[in-house]
């Protein structure tokens, strides 16, 4: 299998803290894995890295075997690969004045002409590849409103929306649920686990609760402190295992997991058709 993420000896330092410590990671074609840790553990930085938003002080970073960032300095091809790369925002991203079909366009910009981009010019099939994005993530009678008239849910599914019609074969996902109610937060993480399964999309995903990584990711990594303290099957996270890796923590990070027992595995029932091309 080849590889989609690769990360050698990544580290990041800020004023204020260390925020990633030589994290090394090789992450599939394919893969949903969960990255799990405290706010402050290093994983939106992580993140942000991959997607070449900011630059390391030192390591490397490619993605689908082309380089993101080396040595402190991004690739000059940068802006070409972020076109494969589609990233959800914990507040959403949107431009709230702006119809909501509008902003799911805005997917196709990396590979659109520049006056086009400028002038939000669309053609009528890109019209319709972003109705039928909507319509695979559940909100295509919201097409027409502005942004900022839709619930928090469903502004994350518009996000989401944006990643089908800009073709992204990796989709980070930084903290999508942590402003969510539980059913919303259920039907993005299904819309996720579709699109892993159903387009071949390699999905990372930072979430604050452990039992969402259980449900819907095979994998798990777990960030602390900036450097990576697990990397294996969602299935090992125990309660015992998570106090060893955070300590006391570990109850106020994951206290509803250490609570009940442990969900069972789940098959998402959202199944999204494919785009026309």
């Amino acid at each position: 299998m080849s590889t989609a993420i690769e990360i050698r000896n990544l580290s990041k330092s800020f004023p204020c803290c260390k925020a990633l410590q030589d994290v090394s990671l090789d992450i599939d074609c394919g893969e949903m894995v969960a990255l799990i840790g405290a706010s402050g553990s290093g994983k939106s930085t992580l993140l942000r890295h991959i997607a070449g938003f900011i630059p390391a002080d030192r390591g490397q970073v490619s993605v689908l075997n082309r380089l993101v960032q080396q040595g402190g300095k991004m690739a000059p091809n940068i802006r070409s690969l972020r076109a494969e790369i589609g990233f959800v925002f914990q507040q959403f991203n949107l431009v709230s004045r702006l119809p909501v079909i509008t902003n799911v366009l805005t997917g196709i910009l990396y590979r659109t002409r520049l006056w086009r981009s400028l002038l939000m010019r669309f053609s009528v099939g890109e019209r319709q590849q972003a109705m039928e994005a909507l319509v695979a993530v559940g909100i295509e009678q919201s097409a027409w409103q502005r942004a900022a008239t839709l619930s928090g849910g469903q502004q994350q599914r518009a996000a989401l929306a944006r990643c089908l019609v800009q073709g992204a074969k990796v989709i980070l996902a930084d903290e999508p649920i942590a402003s969510l109610d539980p059913e919303s937060s259920r039907k993005v993480m299904e819309l996720l686990a579709s699109m892993n399964r159903d387009r071949g999309c390699t999905v990372v995903v930072s979430l604050h609760q452990v039992e969402f990584a259980l449900k819907y990711c095979p994998r798990t990594v777990a960030l602390h402190r900036g450097a990576v303290v697990y990397d294996g099957p969602s299935a090992a996270l125990t309660p015992a295992l998570l106090g060893e890796l955070y300590g006391s923590a570990a109850e106020e990070l994951f206290g509803r997991m250490l609570d009940s027992p442990a969900p069972k595995a789940h098959t998402p029932v959202t199944r999204l058709p494919p785009l026309a091309a």
